[in-house]
């Protein structure tokens, strides 16, 4: 069944989506407080992985945050402390990275000589411009964009007005820290491999649709949910966590839609996943001394996982 698909996008790839949510609308972060810090748990989404002679640390993040987070557990910041390199999905402090990024955005993300109200249904139009009106954002930024970038941008702007920030995520924080203390950064992917995520086949319009459809349902609970989400991270809970990102809400979907949705999920998750883990098996085969910071449910989310992958290759995994 689908995934809480919006949350898993805020979730996953909000390195990309805030890289140019900025350009589609003209909006300030959120001013909204921190939620007040809460006890971390005995166990987090950090994990050391090793063979014979050589290890990798990989940490689940979540890409967008608040100042709770800070500092993070001392055994976080003492793996990072340890590690020659860092390694995340995209290193969005290269200059390069983000002008390719924008670029990308703005040629897959445009629609071909159609308006975005042509190609909604007209209820999920009306929907959208009422949400963009309570919000105060201009729709006619949306004028031109494709359904999946349209999706996207709602999604992430609603955890923005939940009080999170961009600056706060996981990733950025250790991005940052590694610049100041010189460490490499590696990116896993490329910014193509990204965006081909989301809009790497014949039928975007049509998946970016459904996309939108499940974001505006879910839009009076992303305060919840992402409250809910920090909580499960900072406690290190695995069964909300999957609790969170597999909860059912396709009762009204069309097995065409439906069918969109998995293979979305395949290509969001599955595929990435494995990816990721032959990276890691990567450095471990170069004796590569690299602190791993990705979405945190490709790391724990179910099946298929990128820990489950590694595990299944032989590899010795610890859980801190």
């Amino acid at each position: 069944m689908m995934n809480k698909l919006q949350l898993l996008r805020s979730f996953l790839a909000t390195c990309l989506i805030f890289s140019f949510i900025t350009i589609l609308v003209a909006c300030s972060e959120s001013s909204t407080p921190s939620a007040p810090s809460e006890s971390w748990g005995e166990k987090h989404f950090l994990w050391k992985v090793s063979d014979e002679n050589s290890s990798v640390w990989l940490l689940g993040s979540i890409h967008i945050a608040d100042a709770s987070f800070y500092p993070l557990p001392s055994v976080i910041d003492s793996a990072f402390a340890t590690a020659s390199e860092l390694a995340v999905e995209l290193n969005t402090s290269d200059e390069k990275v983000m002008n390719d990024l924008q670029w990308q955005v703005k040629v897959r993300g445009e629609l071909a000589g159609e308006k975005l109200r042509d190609v909604l249904p007209a209820e999920l139009w009306n929907s959208l411009d009422s949400v963009c009106k309570s919000w105060g954002l201009p729709i006619s930024a949306f004028e031109t964009k494709r359904p999946w970038v349209v999706a996207s941008t709602i999604s992430t702007y609603a955890y923005m007005m939940a009080g999170m920030k961009t600056e706060y995520g996981i990733d950025n924080v250790f991005i940052k820290n590694a610049n100041a203390s010189g460490k490499p950064i590696i990116s896993l992917e490329t910014v193509e491999e990204q965006i081909d995520a989301l809009a790497g086949y014949s039928y975007s319009d049509s998946a970016g649709i459904c996309f939108l459809k499940s974001t505006m349902r879910e839009l009076p609970k992303a305060r919840t949910m992402m409250r809910d989400l920090v909580h499960a991270w900072k406690s290190g809970d695995d069964e909300l966590l999957n609790l969170l990102l597999s909860e059912d809400n396709t009762e009204d979907y069309t097995p065409s839609e439906l069918q969109f949705m998995e293979e979305l999920t395949q290509h969001i998750l599955v595929d990435r996943n494995a990816n990721m883990a032959d990276s890691v098996a990567s450095f471990l085969r170069d004796d590569r001394n690299v602190f791993v910071v990705v979405g945190t449910a490709h790391l724990a989310f179910e099946k298929n996982n990128v820990i489950e992958n590694l595990r299944n290759r032989g590899y010795i995994i610890e859980r801190y």
